[in-house]
């Protein structure tokens, strides 16, 4: 899943692709380096981040997705709002990435059902202003497992086939580095759910603190491709049925050799 962020604040490339020709060009570039679909999104939901209108959310991945999909880009609206969703998928999207796992918006739910769609429901506890207030557990891997069992639980009841649903730990998300990092180690846990797990750690901040220098600052976005490249492989091989990443080249690179190793695999211990 190659991500497409179509706003001016996102961490990693807030305002790069605000222009509707930069944007439908990167998503046809990402496309053409191996991306099986492109990842779409009009709200940044990086830490601190304020929330904008639905229209304006609209406004800024419609035109996006019409392009690419007229071009035969498989396309994902990432979003929390079921109108969003709707006027996506309109636009020609065909899949739901949704941060929250349904909570944000009661009405996604018959949105993912009505269409038929896979829908990503990600493990979230409130919105980007106040999340990292909630990034309290006793077991994380445990609570986190629950917490997704819950809202795909809640997704079928409100009648989404099961086999559309696919489920995402939400690394970063009400989450402390510690954190991200047992969900990784673990991540067997959540796979053994029975449903597909979308593993995202590309560039985010718990890379960076890792990679941090001799005076702690972390490592700048640009300078976190390697570790994310790590993260990707070990999370493939422990299971995970995808990955979202900004880089798509490289991705493609470094699975290649995976495969050409055997795909090995390797499951977390408790």
């Amino acid at each position: 899943m190659g991500v497409l962020n179509v706003t001016p604040d996102s961490f990693s490339d807030g305002g790069r692709y605000t222009d509707l020709e930069a944007a439908v060009q990167h998503g046809i570039a990402l496309f053409r380096q191996g991306a099986h679909v492109i990842d779409v999104g009009g709200e940044s939901t990086r830490p601190g981040a304020e929330r904008v209108d639905a229209a304006t959310e609209i406004a800024r991945v419609v035109p996006v997705i019409e392009r690419l999909t007229a071009g035969g880009v498989p396309v994902s609206i990432d979003t929390t709002r079921a109108v969003v969703a709707e006027a996506a998928l309109t636009a020609g999207a065909v899949v739901i990435n949704d941060v929250s796992g349904g909570l944000a918006d009661p009405g996604m739910a018959a949105v993912a059902a009505a269409a038929r769609c896979p829908w990503i429901l990600m493990h979230w506890r409130g919105h980007s202003r106040d999340m990292q207030k909630l990034a309290v557990y006793d077991d994380v891997v445990t609570e986190v497992r629950d917490e997704l069992r819950s809202r795909a639980d809640e997704a079928i009841a409100a009648g989404v086939d099961p086999s559309r649903i696919i489920l995402d730990p939400g690394l970063g998300f009400a989450k402390t580095a510690e954190h991200n990092w047992a969900l990784s180690a673990h991540l067997d846990v959540l796979i053994d759910l029975g449903f597909p797990v979308l593993f995202a750690a590309s560039r985010k901040t718990y890379l960076g603190r890792l990679l941090a220098g001799p005076d702690g600052t972390p490592r700048p976005v640009g300078g976190r491709e390697a570790a994310t490249l790590a993260t990707t492989i070990l999370a493939v091989a422990a299971g995970a049925w995808g990955v979202r990443v900004h880089e798509v080249g490289a991705t493609v690179d470094a699975l290649a050799v995976w495969h050409a190793t055997g795909s090995p695999r390797f499951g977390g211990t408790r």
